[in-house]
């Protein structure tokens, strides 16, 4: 319905689709995959098409009009409230999932830190003679180096993550 809807819109206003591809600034043969109903422009498209049309979008979706009321108005107006209350609840909920994967991403930085400083390094006193052991302590020796280089930066990038996304009240 919108493919013929544009199609019929867009002659009877005398554009051909170069001329309306132009003006949407997308090529000809976008326009032509909308007609063919091959493709739909997406939201902030539609909206475009209708101004170049000067037509209403509900008009290029195949609605007929019907003269707006007042309660038709408040009973749009409030699912927009209610959508807007949901996205703010999922912002919300998503900065505060956020901001405790910080916390105890810096925890668990600091537990390892503990633990390793309590271990202190065992695997330097083993007899390497062995194939098994030389290949464990070689895994447990660069687990270690990378974790004390690699783990403060992490730790002062988590810490800026919980100051940033903590509550402002």
């Amino acid at each position: 319905m919108l493919n013929e809807n544009m199609k019929t819109i867009r002659k009877s206003k005398g554009l051909s689709q170069e001329e309306l591809a132009i003006k949407l600034n997308v090529v000809r043969q976008t326009i032509s995959k909308w007609e063919q109903g091959l493709s739909v422009p997406d939201a902030d498209m539609l909206i475009s098409i209708a101004e170049v049309f000067e037509t209403p979008v509900s008009t290029l979706l195949g609605e007929t009009l019907v003269e707006t009321k007042v309660d038709d108005l408040r009973s749009i107006s409030e699912k927009l409230e209610v959508i807007n209350l949901q996205l703010a609840r999922r912002k919300t909920a998503r900065q505060k999932m956020i901001h405790w994967f910080f916390v105890l991403l810096c925890l668990v930085i600091v537990a390892a830190f503990a633990v390793l400083v309590e271990l202190n390094s065992p695997y330097l006193g083993w007899d390497y003679n062995q194939p098994e052991t030389t290949v464990i302590g070689v895994a447990f020796h660069a687990f270690e180096w990378a974790f004390v280089r690699i783990a403060p930066l992490v730790l002062i990038g988590s810490i800026a993550g919980v100051c940033l996304t903590r509550k402002h009240t």
